[in-house]
Formats: structure tokens, C-alpha cells, sequence
């Protein structure tokens, strides 16, 4: 009996960290689309010796 409700809770644990997973893809698919029509913001930081400082 104590084998089955170990089991049982196991089981439970799996099936909660699945649907965990798969809403942290979900919300990873739908931001990698939402922001594929906008502009991406780019960095500044590879660029820096290509611009003379002002002051």
C-alpha cells in the first residue's frame, strides 16, 4: 500500500512538471513570434570603435 501512494504521488510530480514545461515552451514559441514583426533592439556594445568619443 505505501508502495502505491508513492507511486501515485510520483506520478502526480511528473505530470506537474510536464505541463510545466510545455507552458514555458508555449510561452517561448508564442514571444519568439510575437517579436519577430517588430524591430529588433540590437546592441551597441560590438560597435564602440567605430565611433569617436564627443567629450
Amino acid at each position: 500500500m505505501f508502495e502505491y501512494e508513492i507511486a501515485t504521488a510520483r506520478r502526480a510530480d511528473l505530470i506537474r512538471e510536464a505541463n510545466e514545461y510545455r507552458i514555458v515552451q508555449e510561452a517561448k514559441k508564442a514571444y519568439r513570434a510575437s517579436s519577430r514583426g517588430q524591430e529588433s533592439e540590437r546592441s551597441v556594445r560590438g560597435h564602440r570603435g567605430l565611433f569617436t568619443r564627443a567629450a
